[in-house]
């Protein structure tokens, strides 16, 4: 009998878990380009075009290992809606009532296949390091899940830059080397472009045609759209930018928005790249004396442990996680995150740079746009759904946690020990953007005073019940109370003012 084999759009890898319990001989393998996956939420029309093309390329791919396929193209008028409705025509089509299919990344998705009127077979995704039930025995019994912890358990499980139960150069952690300000540099390595071949050009004109009022800007359009292009994208990041990279892994700079970045995350998210192939390649440029400890180190906890801790946590809350709003916070997203007008340079920056790129680095989502729509009180949910929308890499798993949990402390606190809060002299630490900016950075209250600097001492204030006891939090509520009670009403009333005018609509 028949069995479908559902491919997903972020499952692009050979080593998937239902690509290799399938037959070839006498499975059918079911990919679908659907109206639902590309408005959910209102994709970046560069995300939509990457998956579709790197999907269609995949698919040549398996046929040119032998599988059987049935791929249902986006501007074939026969194709439905959804997944759950190509399977069920695919089923009808083949005799098939029973499905494969490696678990989706997203609950929504995950709920809809399993209220289809099929043998539904959900299989584990082991193209992660950490299986989840690793992650959840880690977790359990565990009152904060501190990213550190895991991180150092997973160097031990995977030996990666260990010597026997040490970790190299006897620390685990080289942050206090890579936060430095990065500087306008003429020989930084350029990262690699890959433009269009035909089919990508197909895709392009199809997504141009289809999704024309989504936020961003489709063409030009440089990303890897198969495992050949990710490699070589691998390839020139271990060679030319992995020796920087920690020295500018915090840094913002204008003009300037990939740095020394790896540029990477979208293939690891589709599948095109192994998250273990790639730490090891790291790791080798390091014993090569082809990169720097701080370098390599840095960039392997961002994989290692970042990626696979966000992936467990996810696994680990379930669906309920993205319905999360644990400091009350209910104001809607400003204009500015759309597009709209603003005096805020690095706002400003940020966003521009995501509407042209689908991109901004991790910095510039947590401590730029996450930290002021924290600052301002926005809803999680609608900061979840714009950073859903808006990244070529973001997917449910990895984005909720790292919006809702780490940007946004949605979760009170389960992966953050602290809110990731901060004035504008934070910003002016690590950029250049308030040099050009109409608000004065270093003013607290008054027309020219940093947004950022007024909203920070407001939410210190309005959540002192909650975060005036935590121990890495003490400080700032003593400097808060060192002030001159007058100033201190100033500046709450003029951010007051200024979270009027963002909740009305106008721009700041």
């Amino acid at each position: 009998m028949t069995r479908l084999i559902l491919v997903l759009g972020d499952q692009l890898s050979d080593t998937l878990a239902s690509l290799r319990a399938a037959d070839p001989a006498r499975d059918l393998v079911v990919m679908a380009e659907v109206m639902e996956e590309g408005t959910y939420v209102p994709h970046h029309p560069q995300k939509i075009a990457l998956v579709l093309a790197a999907m269609r390329k995949f698919a040549d791919h398996l046929r040119g290992r032998g599988f059987r396929l049935a791929y249902s193209r986006l501007d074939d008028p026969a194709t439905g809606p959804s997944i759950g409705a190509e399977l069920l025509r695919r089923a009808a089509e083949s005799g098939a009532a029973e499905v494969l299919v490696t678990a989706p990344g997203d609950w929504r998705l995950t709920s809809a296949l399993e209220a289809l009127p099929l043998r539904m077979h959900l299989l584990a995704d082991d193209r992660f390091i950490c299986p989840p039930a690793v992650f959840a025995d880690w977790a359990r019994g565990r009152r904060q899940l501190r990213m550190e912890w895991f991180y150092r358990e997973m160097r031990r499980r995977t030996g990666l830059l260990m010597e026997g139960d040490a970790p190299v150069g006897g620390r685990w952690n080289f942050d206090a080397e890579n936060r430095k300000p990065a500087r306008p540099d003429l020989l930084r390595p350029r990262p690699p472009r890959f433009p269009p071949d035909a089919e990508t050009e197909a895709v392009l004109d199809l997504v141009e045609s289809r999704f024309p009022a989504h936020f961003g800007r489709l063409r030009p359009f440089l990303w890897p759209t198969d495992r050949k292009q990710a490699l070589q994208a691998l390839d020139h990041f271990i060679a030319e930018s992995l020796p920087r990279f920690g020295d500018e892994q915090d840094a913002m700079l204008s003009g300037e928005p990939f740095l020394s970045h790896s540029l990477l995350s979208s293939s690891l998210n589709l599948g095109l790249l192994d998250p273990l192939e790639v730490c090891r390649r790291a790791e080798a440029a390091f014993q090569g004396g082809r990169a720097p400890l701080n370098a390599v180190e840095g960039f392997i906890r961002q994989i290692l442990g970042w990626r696979e801790y966000v992936r467990g946590l996810w696994a680990l809350n379930g669906p309920g996680y993205t319905a999360l709003n644990a400091l009350g916070h209910h104001a809607p997203l400003p204009a500015a995150y759309w597009g709209g007008p603003t005096r805020m340079a690095c706002v400003s920056d940020a966003v521009a740079q995501t509407r042209d790129l689908a991109y901004a680095h991790h910095i510039q989502r947590l401590m730029v746009t996450g930290n002021f729509a924290l600052l301002a009180g926005v809803d999680p949910a609608e900061v979840h759904e714009w950073y859903l929308s808006v990244y070529i890499d973001a997917f449910e798993w990895v984005e909720a946690p790292n919006t809702l949990g780490m940007s946004q402390f949605a979760d009170a606190g389960q992966m953050a020990s602290k809110p990731y809060v901060a004035s504008g002299a934070y910003i002016d630490r690590m950029s250049d953007y308030c040099g050009r900016c109409h608000y004065r950075v270093k003013e607290r209250t008054g027309a020219r005073a940093c947004p950022f600097n007024l909203l920070y001492w407001h939410f210190l204030d309005h959540h002192r019940d909650r975060f005036e006891r935590n121990p890495r939090m003490v400080q700032m509520y003593r400097t808060w109370d060192r002030m001159e009670p007058r100033h201190r009403e100033r500046v709450l009333a003029e951010a007051r003012n200024l979270l009027a005018a963002l909740k009305a609509g106008e721009a700041v």
